[in-house]
């Protein structure tokens, strides 16, 4: 694993999102660990950006998200958004950026994940947790609501009983609860949290890049919609993706001879 050249100054305050590659995977580290990985105006940007570059660099695969030090993040960094401009100022969100780029991302949960970082977190494809997460809503115990899409996220997650109490309650669940009731697909100990994330990214990645991409989005387009939509989505798309018979076949013949 290698940092990249963009960001070598390990000061916090300067650099509030850690980015380094493995192989086709960039990782991305939220690092404020002193604030709980606050999200500031400074993070927002930051994310935004390189993730765009993820989508735009074929190199890249899979994106994974992660916080540095003992927590993923607390949420936006609050006293921050309540002395300045709102992030609503801000353009479009961190969140919004995650839902419309082509590439898988991987919230790989090392600790508290609260309110904004929750909403974060469940815009990612998907979920791993350590066994040292917690998750928590704590918006409607403050008085403000969600805006990065949590409200409409975790019930498809997780069934819209669940969601109603963990958002209106503001209870922290553990991984192994969120495991259980589908808000993460896995939990695993802590100190393999980001070796296991990365092998299941360089699992993904090994798949065929094209057909990768056409069926997450295939799978984000059809979910919450009717069958009979989501039948009709994998119609068309099996109507114009125009697959190479060659790459198929060596791609076949690899994956038997691996597991002969």
């Amino acid at each position: 694993m290698t940092e990249t050249d963009a960001h070598k100054t390990p000061a916090a305050d300067e650099t509030p999102l850690l980015v380094t590659k493995d192989g086709p995977a960039v990782i991305l580290t939220l690092n404020r660990p002193d604030r709980r990985n606050a999200i500031n105006r400074a993070m927002r940007k930051a994310l935004k950006k390189e993730l765009w570059r993820a989508d735009g660099d074929d190199e890249v695969r899979v994106v994974v998200i992660t916080g540095a030090g003992t927590s993923f993040s607390s949420g936006v960094d609050l006293p921050e958004a309540l002395s300045g401009l709102p992030p609503r100022t801000e353009g479009v969100t961190p969140t919004q950026v995650l839902r419309g780029i082509s590439k898988p991302v991987i919230a790989a949960v090392n600790g508290p994940c609260y309110t904004g970082g929750y909403e974060l977190a469940v815009n990612c494809s998907f979920i791993i947790a350590s066994d040292r997460a917690e998750f928590a809503d704590t918006h409607a115990q403050i008085g403000l609501l969600n805006g990065w899409g949590g409200s409409a996220m975790l019930p498809r997650m997780i069934g819209l009983p669940a969601a109603i109490q963990f958002i209106l309650s503001g209870e922290p669940i553990d991984g192994h609860t969120a495991a259980r009731i589908g808000l993460a697909n896995e939990v695993v100990e802590h100190e393999k949290l980001l070796e296991r994330t990365l092998e299941i990214a360089h699992k993904i990645a090994g798949g065929h890049p094209g057909a990768v991409q056409r069926m997450l989005r295939l799978l984000k387009e059809g979910a919450g919609t009717s069958l009979a939509h989501a039948l009709a989505l994998e119609a068309e798309a099996g109507a114009t993706y125009r697959p190479d018979a060659a790459d198929i076949g060596a791609r076949f013949s690899k994956r038997r001879s691996e597991k002969s």
